[in-house]
């Protein structure tokens, strides 16, 4: 069985999918310290000026845990990002299907920020059709160090391989999983170019610019970007 973790992020963009579909178990890793103008309360999307920020304003102090960080009381955040996807976006092939859900999303009112991430989550990995189970960090009891942290997860989940970010390579010891036996891996991703509204490629844009445009063809999009390393 092999596990990912990544930290819970607003409408992620398609290298994060690419490493939950790389795994058997993907775990949201909401007990790290909340990352303030970091990509854990906001993502791009494209418009017909270039992109723009969709940013879900939270209260927070710091050194805060990131599950327990809550979103402002702004009513209007949730009308700005709904009216800012369909306005965007409603003229995209596949906007339709997944309309009515977002139109949902953004009446609800939201208590904390890790709730509505992992809400978006589980809609856009089913919608991809990514067959990863999602788990959540907070439910485990784990080591404040990074790298035992994730050798603690991969042992709660009784994991065979780990797949890391590229940026793992910086901070991960190795040695710690090499003693409980479990193989590690490096995502390599490099974005792939498909079809936008409003002309040339922007890169890094959230999935849903994605899926919106391109809907079941999503995940064989992503995947063409996946990479091996030398």
């Amino acid at each position: 069985m092999v596990v990912a973790v990544h930290q819970p992020h607003y409408l992620p963009w398609l290298g994060y999918f690419d490493k939950m579909d790389r795994a058997d178990v993907f775990v949201v890793l909401d007990t790290v310290q909340f990352e303030k103008n970091g990509w854990q309360n906001r993502n791009k999307i494209k418009t017909a000026q270039g992109w723009q920020w969709l940013t879900v304003p939270v209260v927070h102090r710091f050194g805060q845990r990131l599950d327990e960080v809550s979103i402002a009381h702004q009513p209007e955040w949730r009308k700005k990002h709904w009216t800012a996807l369909r306005t965007n976006y409603g003229k995209a092939p596949y906007f339709g299907s997944h309309s009515s859900f977002f139109a949902d999303v953004y009446q609800r009112q939201w208590e904390r920020l890790v709730d509505l991430n992992l809400y978006l989550i589980s809609y856009l990995t089913e919608a991809l059709g990514i067959q990863a189970k999602i788990e959540q960090a907070s439910t485990m009891n784990l080591s404040e160090q990074p790298s035992q942290r994730l050798v603690d997860i991969c042992q709660a989940l009784g994991a065979e391989a780990y797949m890391a970010g590229i940026g793992g390579k910086r901070y991960m010891d190795l040695s710690r999983f090499e003693q409980v036996g479990v193989r590690v891996g490096f995502q390599a991703f490099e974005h792939p170019v498909y079809r936008q509204l409003f002309g040339g490629f922007e890169p890094n844009m959230a999935v849903v610019d994605l899926l919106f445009n391109h809907g079941p063809a999503s995940l064989e999009i992503i995947r063409s970007g996946r990479k091996e390393l030398p």
